[in-house]
């Protein structure tokens, strides 16, 4: 009586091996949509620089000819 899964023998070691694998599938599914990879990563931290590059022309910051010559550069 006196065993790993409270005398559930071996089904009750199948039950937590399969809670446990389920436990990390979630952990991994909520860092990947917490961190996510790939081409939509990588476009939305490309345009931001651009974008701070608007708002600095926008708070006139920047003249017209540095916010082109920039612009160029990160396009480029």
């Amino acid at each position: 009586m006196m065993g790993f899964g409270m005398g559930c023998g071996s089904l009750g070691a199948l039950f937590a091996v399969i809670f446990l694998v389920a436990i990390v599938a979630l952990a991994i599914w909520v860092l990947g949509a917490l961190f996510p990879r790939g081409p939509r990563a990588a476009e939305a931290g490309g345009s931001q620089p651009l974008e701070i590059l608007k708002a600095r022309y926008a708070r006139g910051e920047i003249s017209r000819e540095e916010y082109e010559q920039m612009r160029k550069d990160l396009m480029s």
